[in-house]
């Protein structure tokens, strides 16, 4: 039987496909081996060979050599010139601004106190001018900049930006929040919930990078998780996939931020946390804490090491519904090391099934306590289509009504 010919048309988008799979992968991971890229991408090593050769060309991306595993290897990264991204860290009490190129590595880096309850105006406005403060640090310029990723404390809804929980991040409800920044800077943003972000870069560029299936846990001030899979961060319908910082634990506790009652955050989170230690050790901050726990304070290290088994225990359910293959854990807390992870990690083995194919693993954030930032980096340079013609990206505002966040639902 006489084969059909393949259409000119068909080879042009396929070449373009490969060369945008390519593209992807170094631009998800910030770099990877010719080898690497072969099994990121599934194309054949003749292919990922010419395509790296086209976009080396093109000035798209650069190859160096490095070592793996012992041998020599060609290492590809997204060129330099391609420009820049800001990622945009909103906590409780601080704002945290940094810009990357894109191959991840952060440039220049700020990080601002802000008061109780802060507003989101007076935020957004202080996070704009730190932005443009920084990018004249390393001389360049706001239409260098690709995308901006902005992280907030609390759920938010993929199809409008806005905080989908009243009261968790009291003076942002009902805010716009990507579309009030991007009339401040004219540069795209995108906007997403801290743990998620945690979850994005570890499972990125961090400890769940080798792995489909992973929770990210968060806890610090208050607590939170990021769901991971198949590869891919899973929000949930309202952004609220994850919040395991609202679930309840103690049914006569204190009432939450949320309005509910005995969330986990009422019990483990900054305050719940500080607060018995009041009268023995003084006023102390989250840091102070983690600071003594690690300096073997038996008061500070009995305090984290029963949040570690409330947390733990939280998490159990999570993993027990999703069969995750491992667990990272991120935040102050998880600075502590074991003191924190050793009880979270029990509590995990004595609440969730005992299967045996893949046993649970519990580690620490390979990121720390900057996988958020690295996340919302990671962000921006998620929706960014680096196979344009610089002349033919967006140089203004987006248009009224167009708001640019997460991945989407998933």
């Amino acid at each position: 039987m006489r084969g059909r010919l393949p259409m000119v048309g068909s080879q042009s988008s396929l070449r373009e496909a490969n060369r945008a799979r390519v593209v992807d992968a170094v631009k998800r991971h910030g770099g990877l081996t010719q080898v690497e890229l072969t099994g990121a991408t599934g194309l054949s090593p003749a292919t990922v060979s010419t395509i790296v050769k086209e976009l080396v060309a093109a000035e798209l991306v650069e190859v160096r050599n490095t070592i793996r595993s012992g041998r020599r290897a060609q290492l590809v990264t997204l060129a330099h010139r391609v420009g820049l991204v800001a990622g945009v860290l909103v906590g409780s009490r601080h704002l945290t601004v940094a810009i990357a190129d894109v191959s991840h590595e952060i440039l220049a880096e700020q990080v601002l106190p802000l008061p109780a309850e802060h507003r989101a105006d007076t935020s957004l406005d202080r996070a704009a001018l730190l932005v443009v403060d920084l990018l004249e640090r390393v001389g360049s310029e706001l239409d260098e900049v690709l995308g901006i990723g902005l992280g907030l404390p609390a759920p938010v809804d993929a199809s409008s930006g806005q905080v989908t929980v009243r009261g968790i991040l009291r003076g942002w409800d009902g805010v716009p929040v990507a579309q009030v920044l991007e009339k401040r800077l004219a540069r795209p943003v995108f906007v997403d919930n801290d743990a998620n972000l945690g979850a994005l870069a570890e499972s990125t560029v961090g400890a769940a990078r080798e792995v489909h299936d992973a929770l990210y846990v968060r806890a610090g001030h208050g607590v939170g998780a990021g769901i991971v899979l198949a590869g891919r961060v899973h929000r949930g319908v309202a952004g609220t996939a994850g919040e395991i910082g609202h679930v309840q634990v103690d049914p006569a506790g204190n009432i939450c931020s949320c309005g509910s009652r005995g969330c986990l955050d009422t019990v483990v989170g900054d305050r719940a946390l500080l607060e018995p230690l009041r009268s023995s050790h003084g006023n102390l901050t989250l840091a102070d804490v983690v600071r003594l726990a690690n300096e073997d304070d038996p008061g500070c290290r009995e305090i984290v090491a029963d949040a570690g088994t409330v947390v733990g225990g939280v998490v159990a359910g999570l993993a027990t519904s999703l069969n995750p293959e491992l667990v990272v854990v991120g935040g102050a807390l998880a600075d502590t090391g074991e003191v924190f992870l050793a009880p979270l990690r029990e509590a995990l083995r004595r609440r969730t099934l005992l299967q045996l194919v893949t046993p649970l693993e519990v580690v620490p954030a390979a990121l720390g306590t900057r996988a958020e930032l690295e996340g919302a980096i990671a962000l921006a340079l998620q929706h960014t289509d680096l196979l344009e013609q610089p002349d033919d990206r967006p140089r203004g505002p987006v248009a009224a009504g167009q708001v640019r966040t997460g991945e989407g639902n998933r």
